[in-house]
């Protein structure tokens, strides 16, 4: 439902009957709309963290990993994944809140750490060890895939799907990481 009305567009009773439950079902489980995003948002990072593990437990080599990841079935992941809007959307109904700040910096201190894991990995696999500095780059990383989405949402017609991993490609020649171990 949030994926083609938004947050605003759901009340709770429109939530529950989307889902298949009652109101007080909803109220079962959760406490708020607001909880129900952050536990959205908190499944999607879980569910992100496990896809890209999977994925660098086969691809061990940032190359090899980011041409897995350009080839991955996005259709079938979680609606955040889906939808670009609806998770800026989420991302700045929890950022706007004060109180809600916190869950959000949970989610975004997980994402980092995947990445820095991810790079320091791919580092060791490679047999290198660069000057790269594991955590900023992932904050890096995660800013350009911030902006691309944006970008995208804007302007679709010159920022094509694929521009953040073709611009992680492009880093990661252009700091001399070989694509061949």
């Amino acid at each position: 439902m949030f994926e083609e009305q938004g947050i605003g567009g759901g009340s709770i009773e429109a939530i529950a009957a989307a889902a298949g439950f009652s109101r007080g079902a909803f109220y079962s489980n959760f406490a708020s709309k607001d909880e129900l995003i952050i536990a959205m948002l908190e499944d999607h990072v879980e569910q992100n963290i496990r896809r890209n593990l999977d994925l660098l437990a086969k691809h061990d080599n940032l190359a090899d990993f980011i041409d897995a990841l350009k080839t991955m079935d996005r259709s079938r992941q979680d609606p955040l994944a889906r939808s670009p809007l609806l998770h800026m959307e989420m991302i700045l109904f929890v950022a706007r809140a004060e109180k809600r700040r916190p869950e959000l910096a949970k989610r975004l201190r997980a994402r980092r750490k995947l990445i820095a894991d991810i790079v320091e990995a791919t580092s060791k696999n490679s047999g290198r060890n660069p000057a790269l500095n594991p955590p900023w780059t992932a904050a890096i990383v995660l800013a350009l895939e911030d902006g691309f989405r944006l970008h995208r949402l804007i302007d679709p017609e010159t920022t094509s799907a694929d521009s953040y991993l073709r611009a992680i490609s492009d880093l990661q020649r252009a700091i001399g990481f070989s694509t061949a171990r």
